[in-house]
């Protein structure tokens, strides 16, 4: 990745350009929202007492992976971790943190698990047993590993029919088409660094439907042209209930004259369509590391966040549901984060992967965390990058406030997540970073400590249920009302920077001691709304038509 200097310089007008946009965006901050935000977090870090003894390291080829994966390998209902361990081994950990307490985990050794050149990881039930599993990414052939409960897993690559290839491979999605038990999954691949022409290295993306049997894998359909592909995304953006495929590319590696960010039309049983400028895709070219989306504006449809090196982007629909065409709204919402905001390089481009929208104050506002951190030692970019944590507002903007958090790091940031591993209704952080150890902090409620949040802090995790193949109901989209306040969550798999979370479904509700909930599931019915308590794990099971509490063990 260089060809810096002259981004750094295109920074500067994209600025001006983005201002221009942000002109009349001012009308999406209007949506309805808590009346005022809470307090920042206070982030202790536990890395030393924790037991996460690791770190994710590599040569040049592996400067751009490090991903996180955060699911529940043992049923208890606490988030454990996989960490892509690049030229050292993965790394599996077990939750063992007491409910409400310090953060514990243990690392559950398996040559299955402990594998090397693993970029990143994607939880996902594939077979719909109710046992997770994980798709791996690396440089040296992907993998599916079955979950087989208790922390265990099974190599079924062969035996679902996926062909490992033995592309670079940083990103992955997954949607459940209509009428399929099994996953329709894609594959994100990089950089052919064999190959000395730079715009010739970029690597076909694999589109994969299920077999003509239902279970396993039909052989990939190549999604030409492909450009450097960092972060994958099935979303239905446009609610039409068709989830299609975005794809976040690296600009540094194709001819800005004939690639750019790209998204593919994907309709049941045919082979997916690119959307061109005659539907209205507006061309796009960022250094595409992660992406991350949330209906911030209150209409039903999810913005995308989009990171990347001095250029990171919030986008929405300018038309409407009717067209893929979308403007820039991130200086408007205080985003854009081009530059550290403390440090001795605040003169210099920020380089961003790992995005994700998540209430870390519980105050009912959406929050966005961005994980920084330069490449390798890139000269033009900033070396003292800290990543953002970025507090929703009560005028819809986000303010920084990863300094009175307490998550202020040096390091090379990548992969990370944002979730709740003690089970106190506080999401923790976990972060991961190119050569240096990985660090997890928990969550101790707000910097001010003296409890003046108090009843503006409530929460609700939920998780959902549907018979059937996609048992976790991905695709499915939440609705959550309290008084005026309405909360919408797409349920997806992918996004990000290579790595992924399934599991508890995160909201903060602010003052709200009590909520509606409704989903709206894959195929287009919508549930009823049902009461729920604040400050409770709540299972939303389609099958008996119930929302069920779940009680934490120890």
């Amino acid at each position: 990745m260089s060809r810096r200097r002259r981004l750094a310089a295109i920074a500067g007008v994209a600025v001006v350009i983005l201002a221009v946009a942000a002109i009349g965006a001012g009308a999406w901050l209007t949506a309805a929202r808590p009346a005022s935000a809470g307090p920042a977090p206070r982030f202790v870090d536990e890395t030393a007492s924790s037991g996460l003894d690791f770190t994710y390291d590599g040569p040049f080829d592996d400067a751009v992976g490090g991903g996180v994966a955060v699911l529940d390998c043992n049923g208890d209902g606490k988030p454990d971790l996989y960490l892509a361990g690049g030229a050292n081994s993965a790394g599996l950990f077990r939750n063992d943190s007491p409910v409400g307490g310090s953060l514990a985990f243990s690392r559950i050794t398996s040559p299955v698990t402990d594998l090397t050149d693993v970029n990143g990881a994607y939880p996902i039930d594939i077979d719909g047993d109710g046992i997770t599993d994980l798709v791996v990414l690396r440089n040296s052939g992907n993998l599916i590993l079955r979950g087989l409960g208790g922390c265990r897993f099974q190599d079924v690559t062969a035996a679902w029919g996926l062909n490992p290839g033995t592309d670079h491979t940083e990103a992955f999605s997954a949607t459940w088409e209509p009428g399929n038990r099994w996953p329709t999954i894609a594959f994100g691949n990089y950089v052919n660094f064999v190959i000395t022409d730079v715009h010739a290295r970029c690597e076909p993306n694999d589109f994969i439907r299920p077999s003509a049997s239902g279970t396993g894998f039909a052989p990939a359909i190549p999604l030409t042209p492909a450009f450097c592909a960092l972060s994958l995304l099935f979303s239905d953006w446009d609610g039409s209930g068709r989830s299609d495929l975005r794809v976040s590319n690296d600009d540094e590696y194709y001819d800005p004259y004939v690639g750019s960010e790209q998204l593919w039309r994907v309709d049941p049983g045919r082979t997916p369509r690119l959307y061109t400028a005659a539907d209205g895709w507006v061309t796009v070219h960022v250094e595409g590391m992660g992406i991350a989306s949330y209906d911030l504006t209150g209409d039903g449809l999810p913005e995308v966040y989009l990171t990347s090196q001095a250029a990171s982007r919030l986008q929405t629909l300018a038309d409407g549901p009717s067209r893929p065409v979308y403007k820039d709204i991130g200086l408007d919402y205080g985003v854009n984060v081009a530059h550290p905001f403390m440090g001795a390089n605040t003169n210099l481009p920020s380089t961003a992967w790992h995005d994700e929208f998540e209430d870390v104050n519980n105050d009912g506002r959406i929050d966005l965390f961005v994980s920084k951190g330069n490449v390798t030692s890139q000269p033009d970019y900033a070396q003292q990058d800290p990543s953002n944590l970025l507090l929703g507002q009560p005028d819809g903007t986000f303010a920084e406030a990863a300094d009175k958090a307490g998550i202020v790091t040096y390091e090379r940031g990548r992969g990370a997540a944002l979730a709740d591993f003690n089970l106190d209704g506080r999401l923790d952080l976990v972060q991961s970073f190119y050569g240096a150890p990985v660090r997890i902090w928990r969550n101790a409620g707000p910097v001010t400590g003296d409890g003046s949040d108090a009843g503006q802090a409530n929460w609700l995790a939920l998780r959902l249920s549907e018979p059937g193949g996609n048992v976790d109901a991905i695709g499915s989209v939440i609705e959550i009302q309290a008084g005026s306040t309405t909360w919408r969550r797409e349920i997806t798999i992918g996004g990000g920077h290579a790595g992924g979370q399934l599991g508890w479904i995160h909201f903060g509700l602010g003052a709200a001691t009590s909520a509606q909930v409704r989903v709206h599931w894959p195929d287009g019915q919508v549930g009823p709304w049902q009461a729920v308590a604040a400050n409770g794990f709540e299972i939303v099971d389609r099958a008996s038509g119930t929302i069920q509490p779940w009680i934490p063990g120890p």
